[in-house]
């Protein structure tokens, strides 16, 4: 995410262009699927750990950078991304012209350097050819000169070349043969001319794989001189790829482009049809919610269990930093800000090994927030105070909220169950309240996930309790001890049924 507005824009132009362009979304798309990891391969370059086909991976990336080039030559949101798309030709003509296009993973063993690269190479390959293709040719001859049929020339890691000659056939053994190895059936031999090719052949070879991997090594060290290079196009290439996904991201799940604030205004949160963009995907039906946050403005969140408190107070975190990033967001509109940070006091856990307890760690992160939150930030608070009595819980969401309000001006979204605190929408101009209603028939409740204007004062914690399977004598005396001491055995209180009466008139 950024916090300079022109940055900001800049990526929401590149966004922008890309989700208007089907076609080229669609092609730059499966041309940066062949690119490789570029960090990675000039990582192993640098450090001299790269083999023949790290070399290889670079060249075929280097191979995609001229089709980018020209998917995205003609978008002046990406003329910059387009600028600093380096060829590398020279890097690429050098791999291409000296590395075979499928080495082998050993560096020692030949088969890396490509042929017409280096000329005594080329000789010694030659030579070593030259050579097998006269002992190829050697079966056949010998066979003919010593009139023994089964006659058959091999080579084995240990012995070398050799003519095996079968046990019955020894009387017919030329006398230039000088045997090499005795077998239960056969004996090998070896004459003066096999033995001077073997020594050509092994020193060829030999001489060949030592100068390949030394070739193969100054190829190597040459593109490691390119390493800045690769490391700028890899940037331009990441950032590339991640303008596209936006884009993709944008399209495939209907998110508009937010309208950024300018800088010296009041900042202000404007959200119509908010959605959660990682809960929507996994759910049948997804209740969107508008958000109307001003300058300064505190909303006290208050309802139910399950009701969605949670989920929307993220997603008004989320739509503001996907914007900052650069992304479109997930709603029908939306006008925001650019903050500079986004404070979060939600969950609960503890750091027991730490010796903080669950109240404690949820105490230092509150901490960190009041003394470090701006009239430009975003605070969520998600039920700051639970872990201790109710009065002094209550009491420190009260002062949190004031302090806020009074002291930081920072856009805050607080949902509670201290219903006491909706009362401070009397009190403070900054402060309004918003509440997610629900209905009920009987012991069933039904959530609405719509945020609405106002307060609410039941949570519906029994049917919730009873809906995650608390056994039901738990839950009937859970509803006797709420009427004894609120005087009502009813969950839904005479301003809650009028709450809801109003989101179903809506």
């Amino acid at each position: 995410p950024l916090v300079d507005r022109e940055e900001i824009e800049a990526r929401l132009d590149a966004v922008d262009a890309l989700v208007g362009d089907g076609v080229v979304r669609s092609d730059l798309h499966d041309r940066l699927g062949e690119a490789y990891d570029l960090e990675r391969l000039a990582g192993r370059i640098s450090r001299e750990r790269a083999n023949a086909r790290d070399l290889r991976a670079l060249h075929t990336t280097l191979s995609v950078v001229p089709e980018l080039k020209e998917l995205i030559a003609d978008s002046p949101a990406l003329s910059d991304h387009h600028d600093r798309l380096d060829e590398l030709r020279d890097v690429a003509t050098l791999i291409d012209e000296a590395i075979t296009t499928d080495p082998p993973m050993e560096l020692t063993e030949g088969g890396v350097i490509k042929q017409s690269f280096d000329d005594e190479l080329d000789e010694l390959r030659t030579t070593e050819q030259q050579g097998r293709e006269w002992v190829a040719d050697l079966e056949a001859a010998e066979r003919e000169r010593t009139g023994i049929d089964s006659l058959s020339v091999g080579h084995n890691q240990v012995h070398g070349y050799y003519i095996e000659v079968t046990n019955p056939n020894l009387d017919s053994v030329p006398d230039d043969y000088t045997r090499r190895q005795t077998l239960k059936n056969a004996e090998r031999f070896y004459t003066p001319e096999l033995k001077e090719r073997e020594d050509e052949i092994f020193g060829a070879a030999e001489r060949a794989d030592s100068l390949e991997y030394e070739l193969f090594c100054e190829v190597r060290e040459t593109v490691a001189a390119e390493t800045d290079r690769i490391q700028a196009l890899a940037t331009a290439i990441a950032e590339l790829d991640a303008l596209c996904s936006l884009a993709i991201t944008a399209t495939e799940n209907d998110y508009v482009r937010p309208d950024l604030q300018p800088a010296d205004s009041d900042p202000r949160i404007e959200i119509h049809g908010g959605r959660h963009p990682v809960v929507e995907t996994t759910q049948e039906e997804f209740v969107p919610n508008d958000t109307d946050l001003d300058s300064g403005g505190v909303a006290i969140i208050t309802g139910p269990n399950m009701s969605g408190k949670s989920t929307y107070m993220r997603q008004v975190a989320l739509c503001c930093l996907l914007a900052q990033t650069g992304s479109f967001v997930p709603a029908e509109a939306a006008e925001l800000p650019v903050l500079d940070r986004i404070f979060t006091r939600v969950g609960a856990s503890d750091d027991i090994a730490g010796g903080e307890s669950t109240f404690m760690r949820e105490m230092s992160e509150l901490t960190e927030i009041l003394h470090d939150a701006t009239d430009r930030s975003l605070v969520l608070l998600d039920e700051v105070g639970r872990g201790t009595s109710t009065a002094d819980g209550l009491a420190i969401a009260q002062a949190t909220t004031e302090f806020i309000h009074d002291e930081l001006d920072a856009l805050t979204l607080f949902a509670t169950h201290y219903h006491g605190l909706t009362d401070l929408a009397d009190e403070r101009a900054g402060v309004h309240n918003l509440h997610f209603a629900a209905t009920r028939e009987g012991d069933d409740v039904t959530f609405l996930h719509r945020v609405a204007p106002g307060a609410s004062s039941a949570s519906y914690g029994i049917e919730v309790a009873r809906m995650a399977g608390v056994p039901t004598p738990v839950v009937d005396r859970a509803r006797e001890v709420v009427a004894t001491t609120t005087g009502d055995d009813t969950a839904v209180t005479g301003d809650d049924a009028a709450a809801t009466s109003s989101d179903e008139g809506e």
